[in-house]
Formats: structure tokens, sequence, C-alpha cells
């Protein structure tokens, strides 16, 4: 019997349906786990599924029956795959899951700072609508999504789908060039144009040695539109500190953040102390969670198991069969 260990359940929402697996097995569900409980937890598992639980090497050396790493997640950053690779442990991840659920949560986020929603929610729960005297007042401008200027920063299948959406509201969308290169196709248009004359820029890129703070100061003083900035990819993308600044300086509009450099962040995080402004929203990494995503990954989660012990692996990052 295959005994497999779901370290940190509590990262699909309770009410998603994970199915059993279709052969004789052992399922134990943990809602957390801490550093100090993996190994003991993991003890004669032969798949470890989890999302966000480190998994080092020097843990994964004692660990000899396992045999797969079942991701709930796309990204695996908390494995160590070097390590997996040279001992025979294949790593599975989630893909294609959030193709609608990311993009629209960008533009939800668009949508709203754009309008100023926020804004007039608070006025209208204030008071102002009263203090007004007619059917309505003009405290903060409202601009259309039609004819926008969209920056993509980020050309895989979620900023693809995100052009998609932003041809239909009749905007017009640009891949940026990768940072600091040239000559890369017809698809992009040049880093500093992406830049210079973006109404709105949103980020889906992952987040690697190249693109960590790939958007700082000198980014934010070439913005000559002072676009709106939404982040649904990864914290580190921007600098938050220097984000914050470039807010305060009037160099962008908005702040429409999904995630952030270390989750949750403290109180103290430059983007917690701007929270509550009305051109600033920050969701806790939420994006990617609908309902109908959450459960297309939770199946295929599940397929990812099944397929490995059948004999045809799939979503394989490293290892074999």
């Amino acid at each position: 019997m295959r005994k497999i260990v779901f370290l940190d359940r509590s990262t699909i929402a309770p009410q998603i349906r994970l199915r059993r697996p279709n052969f004789e097995h052992e399922l134990i569900e943990h809602a957390s786990t801490s550093p100090e409980q993996v190994v003991e937890r993991l003890r004669g598992a032969t798949v470890a599924i989890l999302n966000k639980v480190p998994l080092s090497a020097a843990t994964l050396a004692q660990l000899p029956d396992l045999r797969l790493i079942a991701v709930a997640a796309t990204g695996t950053d908390c494995v160590d795959k070097t390590y997996c690779e040279a001992h025979g442990i294949a790593v599975a991840n989630i893909r294609g899951y959030a193709v609608n659920t990311v993009p629209e949560h960008a533009f939800a986020l668009i949508l709203a700072l754009r309008r100023n929603v926020l804004a007039y929610r608070e006025d209208v729960i204030a008071g102002r609508w009263q203090q007004a005297g007619q059917f309505c007042f003009f405290d903060h401008p409202i601009h259309d999504l039609a004819g926008a200027r969209l920056g993509i920063i980020g050309e895989g299948v979620l900023g693809q789908r995100v052009a998609e959406l932003a041809r239909a509201f009749g905007m017009v969308p640009m891949f940026a060039a990768h940072k600091g290169r040239s000559g890369l196709g017809p698809l992009y248009t040049p880093w500093i144009e992406v830049l210079e004359t973006s109404d709105i820029i949103t980020l889906h890129s992952p987040l690697t040695s190249e693109t960590r703070g790939m958007i700082a100061m000198p980014e934010f003083r070439s913005m000559k539109r002072r676009p709106l900035i939404i982040n649904t990819a990864r914290g580190g993308l921007v600098d938050e500190a220097d984000l914050v600044q470039a807010l305060d300086a009037g160099l962008i509009s908005g702040i429409g953040f999904d995630v952030v450099t270390g989750e949750p962040p403290p109180s103290d995080n430059v983007l917690m102390r701007v929270a509550g402004r009305p051109n600033v929203i920050l969701t806790p990494h939420v994006a990617w969670a609908s309902d109908e995503a959450q459960q297309a990954l939770a199946d295929q989660l599940m397929d990812n198991i099944e397929n490995f012990f059948a004999g045809r692996p799939a979503n394989l990052v490293y290892g074999a069969y």
C-alpha cells in the first residue's frame, strides 16, 4: 500500500473536493506543516503532496521511500529539484489551471482602480452623495479601458489571455520585450516604449534572478503616463519601497497587487502601510483561487499521482518513472 501525505491541505479551500487515487493507498492530510515536522510526517511516504512547504536536500536525504513530490501549484521553488534529479525523486506540478482566474482578477483590479470604485464607495458610505445635493458627483476621475494602452510583462499563457481580454475591452495590448534585450521578434514592443507609453502595466512573469526587482525607481521615472501597476504574478518583481515612493511622487496613479515579497507580509511591510488608500488594492494572493480553478488544480493533482504510478508520468519538472 502506498502512503500519500498532504502536508498543507489548507492551501486549497475546504469546499474543493480532493478525490482519492485509483489505487490502494493510505492518504493522510495535514492542514499545515512546519519545517521541523516534515521528516516525521513523511516517514515511510511514497508520495508527498505540498504547496509551499519547503523540502530541502537535508530533509529529502532522510526520506528514502519518497518517489514522487506532487506540488499543488505551478511554482516548485520550495523543492530542491537538484537533489531530486540526482536521487530519482520525481517532481510534478500543476499547469494551465489558472488561465481564466488570474487574468480575470487582474482585470478586476484594473477596473476598480481605473474607475475609482473604492474611492466612490468610501464616499457613499461617508454620506458624500447626500451632501452633493444632486444625482451624482465627480470627486474622482473615471477612465475608460477602451483605447488605453496595456503593457503586459510576460508573454506566457496568462499574458496571452490578458491580451485577449484587453482586446475585448478595446484596449491596445503590448507585450514588453525582455528587459535589456532586443531583436525578440514582432510580438514584442521595446521595453522602454512599454514603460513610456502604457496607461496600465500588468506583470505575468516568473520570479528569477533576471526578473527580481526588474521594475524600480529608474523604470518608474520612465513612465510618462502615470500608469496603474498591476501584479498578480510574484512578489519581488517590483521593488516595493520604490513602488510606494513612486506612488507618493505621482509617478504612477495606483497599485493593484495580489502578491508581495514575503507572504503573509509583516504589518510594517511598505505596501501594508498604504493598503488603505483608495488608489491601492492589496489582495492576499488569491488571483489563482476561483473555485473553478482550485477544483481543476485538485483534479490535475490526483491525475499526476495516478499517471505516475500507471507508468505514464505527466507534468514532470524533474525525474522520470
